[in-house]
C-alpha cells in the first residue's frame, strides 16, 4: 500500500515572552493554505501535533501547553504606515480546531524580529546599530502594534541581559507598544472597552454563585474577579488550580457566561469552541509568596497579584494580550483591577504571576464620560530557537 510522502515547509521555531511557536511566512505555505479555510487548519494542527488525545502534541512541534501550541503566519503588508500582518493560530491540544479569535501578545516579541530577518521589513529602514521600529497590523483583532527591536552591525540582536520572570535565561528587551488596544470585541458585545457598559458588573453562574466581575475588551476580552470570592487568595501556583479537575470546570463555566454577557457569544455552549478567549482572571490585594522558579515576591514588590486562565488551564506566568488588559484595566478608576491595586489614577501597575512580577503601562482618557487608552507598553524579549523546514504528510491538508 502506497503512503503520502512528507512535505517540507520553512518554518522558525521562536520563543516571544513566555511562550513559543511556529512561524510562517504566508507565501512559504503550500498554496491552498495562504487563504483561510479547513486546509491552513488541518496543517496547523498537524505541525502541532494536535488533536492529540493523551494531551501531550508527541507528534508534532507543541509542548502540550496552551503557551506552546501556537502558530504565527507573517506576511509584508500592504497597509499604509505598516510593515508586517501578523496572523496568530492557537491551536487546541486535545480537540480539534485552530482558534483565530485573538491576539498572541508573548509572541508578538518575536513578530518584528522575524519580518526583519525574513525580508518583511523594508532594508532602508533597518540601522546598522540602533533600534528598529517595526510597524505590525495584528490582523485578528484588526489592530497596530509597535515593537522596537534592536539592532546591532545589521542583525537582530537576541542576546542581552533584559530578564523576564518565565523565561529562564536573559535576552535582548524588546518594547512593544498595543496602540488603542481597547474596542476590540466581537458580536453584541463588539465596539466597547466595557461592552456591558459597566466597570464592575454582577455575574450570576450556575453552580458557581454570584460574584463581582469586570469584562474588558483591551489587549484581548478579559473578565477579572476577586480570588477571595472564588475560593482563592491570588498567591496560587499552577498545581493548586491545574490539579483540581472541578476547580477548573467551575472557571471554564465562569468563562462561558461572562462571554455570553460579553456579547461574544450567543449561546453558553459555543465558549466550547472558542477557548481561546475570553480570558479570566483571578486578582488579590499584594502578599508574599514564592514563585514557581523559587523567587521570593515580597508584598512591597507588586501593586496586585493576577493569577490568569488560558485554554483551560492556570497560565504559568501571564499572557501578554492579558497583561496589556490588566494594565489598562488598572489605569481605570473603579475598576476591580484598579481597586485591588489601591484605586485612583495610575500609568503603570506592577503585578505579582505565578512566576515573578511584571510592569505594564497604559495611557488612560476620560473623553465625555467613556474611558479611552491610547496605548500600552511593556518589554518582552526574543529568541530564534531553530529554523529550518517542518515536515507534515502530505495527505494532512
Amino acid at each position: 500500500m502506497a503512503y503520502a510522502p512528507q512535505v517540507k515547509i520553512p518554518a522558525t521555531y521562536m520563543r516571544g515572552g513566555t511562550s513559543k511557536g511556529v512561524f510562517f511566512r504566508l507565501t512559504d505555505l503550500p498554496e491552498r493554505c495562504q487563504q483561510p479555510g479547513e486546509a491552513r487548519d488541518k496543517l496547523l494542527r498537524r505541525v502541532i501535533g494536535s488533536p492529540d488525545p493523551y494531551g501531550k502534541q508527541i507528534d508534532g512541534m507543541g509542548g502540550a501547553t496552551s503557551s506552546t501550541s501556537k502558530t504565527v503566519i507573517l506576511a509584508k503588508s500592504s497597509r499604509p504606515d505598516h510593515d508586517v500582518d501578523y496572523l496568530f493560530g492557537q491551536v487546541s491540544i486535545d480537540k480539534s480546531f485552530v482558534d483565530w479569535s485573538g491576539n498572541c501578545g508573548n509572541l508578538t516579541a518575536g513578530v518584528g524580529a522575524f519580518a526583519i530577518t525574513n525580508g518583511l521589513v523594508d532594508t532602508g529602514r533597518i540601522p546598522v546599530n540602533g533600534v528598529c521600529t517595526v510597524r505590525i497590523w495584528q490582523a485578528n483583532i484588526g489592530k497596530t502594534i509597535i515593537a522596537h527591536v534592536p539592532i546591532t552591525d545589521g542583525a537582530v540582536q537576541e542576546t542581552g541581559d533584559f530578564e523576564l520572570d518565565g523565561v529562564t535565561f536573559p535576552a535582548a528587551e524588546v518594547q512593544i507598544e498595543f496602540i488603542d488596544p481597547a474596542d476590540e470585541g466581537e458580536g453584541d458585545g463588539g465596539g466597547a472597552m466595557f461592552p456591558t457598559g459597566n466597570l464592575v458588573d454582577e455575574l450570576d453562574v450556575p453552580g458557581v454563585g454570584r460574584f463581582k466581575a469586570t469584562m474588558i475588551n483591551a489587549g484581548i476580552p478579559t473578565i477579572f474577579v476577586y480570588a477571595k470570592d472564588v475560593g482563592y487568595t491570588g498567591t496560587e501556583l499552577q498545581d493548586a488550580v491545574n490539579g483540581d479537575p472541578a476547580a477548573l470546570a467551575r472557571f471554564e463555566t465562569m468563562r462561558a457566561y461572562g462571554a455570553l454577557r460579553m456579547g461574544l457569544i450567543k449561546r453558553v455552549e459555543e465558549a466550547a469552541t472558542r477557548q481561546h478567549t475570553p480570558k479570566i482572571a483571578f486578582i488579590a490585594a499584594p502578599a508574599d509568596y514564592v514563585s514557581s522558579s523559587g523567587k521570593r515576591v515580597e508584598v512591597g514588590d507588586v501593586d496586585l497579584l493576577v493569577r490568569a486562565l488560558s485554554m483551560g488551564k492556570l497560565h504559568h506566568a501571564m499572557m501578554g494580550t492579558a497583561a496589556v488588559a490588566i494594565g489598562t484595566a488598572a489605569a481605570i478608576p473603579g475598576t476591580l483591577v484598579n481597586l485591588a491595586a489601591g484605586g485612583g489614577l495610575r500609568r503603570e501597575v506592577r503585578f505579582g504571576h505565578p512566576s515573578g512580577t511584571l510592569r505594564v503601562g497604559a495611557e488612560a482618557h476620560l473623553q465625555q464620560g467613556e474611558w479611552t487608552v491610547t496605548k500600552a507598553i511593556m518589554s518582552r524579549s526574543a529568541r530564534v530557537l531553530m529554523e529550518g523546514w517542518v515536515r507534515v504528510p502530505a495527505d494532512a491538508f
